[in-house]
């Protein structure tokens, strides 16, 4: 029976993730030659090869493959693990740590916040604001309580060890320039838009997919004049004429004078924003009060 060595598991990990022993190395602050000792010894315990040397660099064999998998899944247990055991030895049970994504940063969490501080002021938060991938890899580590998370009906959440509660959801509207001749309409179909310029997110962020799917089912193919690092400077590119754009509604809870923004009805695509905690932790009165402010400031909407 193999008795895996959790610094060895890491060892290996970030040697196939770097493809090379020397960029492991350095990520470890190890020498080359004590993570090619820790390699060779865990190929030892497991009884056959795990990595192919190349000219430059290692790629893992099947053996690796499926071992680099499964250790993956126990070093992320073993964080998580960690950062229970050190939030009770450290009596933390006082102290939250949220994360979410930007949009419903700036928009729907300061409310839930509002209130829960109002009636828990002892209890110190702290809020993680990034991308999704980040979000999920923070709760099952144990670097965060709970987070907000949020899919698409295509595509719902589905992460093993991970529970999920939908708190409400929201549809995408359309944002034009105070120019633009629909800026008055009360709503707009997504067809009226074909002949438009649109201003996107960078970075193969979501609401990129959301554009593609909407123009499909619309019938035609969006021409992208912008992609913008966020949606402050798509308003801002808006305004100026330079396009127009899709946006979920929480992003434009600040809104740039130089813009309108239109409804699609009942046609628009929507997301789910939801509230994810980790299945095996045990939660803390604060996590279950924090999550009864979020449930009621989604019925105070």
């Amino acid at each position: 029976m193999v008795t895996f060595d959790s610094k060895r598991l890491e060892v290996f990990v970030k040697t196939v993730e770097t493809g090379s022993v020397t960029a492991a190395s350095d990520l470890l602050s190890y020498t080359p030659s004590a993570v090619s000792q820790q390699l060779r010894r865990l190929e030892q315990e497991v009884g056959q090869p795990l990595l192919r040397r190349r000219p430059r660099g290692v790629v893992p064999t099947e053996a690796g493959m499926v071992l680099a998998a499964h250790a993956r899944k126990i070093l992320r247990h073993m964080d998580a693990a960690r950062s229970d055991l050190e939030d009770l030895t450290a009596g933390k049970r006082g102290s939250l740590v949220i994360g979410a994504f930007p949009t419903v940063a700036s928009s729907f969490l300061p409310l839930v916040i509002e209130r829960f501080s109002s009636q828990y002021p002892a209890v110190a938060l702290s809020i993680r604001s990034t991308r999704i991938d980040q979000l999920v890899t923070d709760l099952e580590r144990g670097f965060s309580h709970l987070a907000l998370l949020w899919d698409h009906p295509w595509r719902p959440f589905d992460r093993e060890g991970i529970r999920v509660e939908e708190l409400f959801r929201e549809p995408f509207v359309i944002l034009v320039s105070q120019h633009h001749p629909l800026a008055h309409a009360a709503h707009v179909d997504m067809a009226d838009l074909a002949d438009e310029s649109w201003v996107v997110r960078a970075e193969e962020h979501p609401v990129v997919e959301v554009l593609d799917r909407a123009a499909t089912a619309a019938g035609f193919r969006p021409t992208i004049a912008m992609y913008a690092n966020d949606y402050q400077e798509a308003q801002a590119m808006v305004s100026a004429g330079i396009g127009v754009a899709l946006a979920p509604s929480s992003a434009v809870t600040l809104t740039h004078p130089g813009i309108r923004i239109l409804s699609l009805g009942a046609k628009a695509p929507e997301r789910r924003i939801m509230v994810g905690q980790r299945e095996e932790r045990v939660y803390s009165p604060a996590e279950v009060a924090f999550r009864s402010a979020l449930l009621d400031s989604v019925r105070d909407r």
